[in-house]
């Protein structure tokens, strides 16, 4: 099988503003970083008949959550580039997010990104986590043998 660790885990966000460490070494919570594909690929068409039709879906999109400790600095540069960000239609939507672990050889690469929103914001007996929202148009990913060449 083999082993795993958020510890080969890197990543980062760029675009205007700046670029911004999210892997390891971010303050990263338990959940860490998760990326979804925003629609299925296929979709499936039964007619009154029976007969089936298979349709390929085009996009690539995708959602990225990174969740992090209250207390990790990440979430005041993350809080800055998203405020300079929304100044204008010119530098939204354009970010990248790169995030790969090199113990698996996987690589995801997001492009055409942007923030859906400030995180919710608690503040109670612990001090929790920040889940920090992306938008992507495109994604593109490789998922490795668990054996990369180093």
């Amino acid at each position: 099988m083999g082993t795993y660790s958020f510890q080969d885990v890197n990543g980062a966000i760029t675009g205007a503003g700046g670029a911004i460490n999210l892997g390891n070494g971010a303050g990263n919570a338990e959940e860490g970083i998760l990326i979804e594909q925003l629609e299925d690929k296929n979709i499936m068409t039964i007619g009154a008949d029976g007969q089936g039709m298979h349709s390929l879906v085009a996009g690539n999109a995708a959602t990225v959550t990174v969740t992090l400790l209250k207390t990790s600095p990440v979430n005041a540069q993350l809080m800055q580039m998203y405020n300079y960000q929304k100044t204008s239609s010119v530098l939204w939507g354009k970010n990248t997010i790169v995030i790969s672990d090199f113990g698996r050889g996987d690589l995801e690469m997001l492009t055409e990104v942007a923030f859906k929103s400030v995180p919710a914001n608690s503040y109670a007996k612990e001090g929790g986590t920040n889940a920090w929202v992306f938008d992507a148009i495109q994604r593109s990913t490789v998922l490795g043998v668990g054996t990369p060449e180093i």
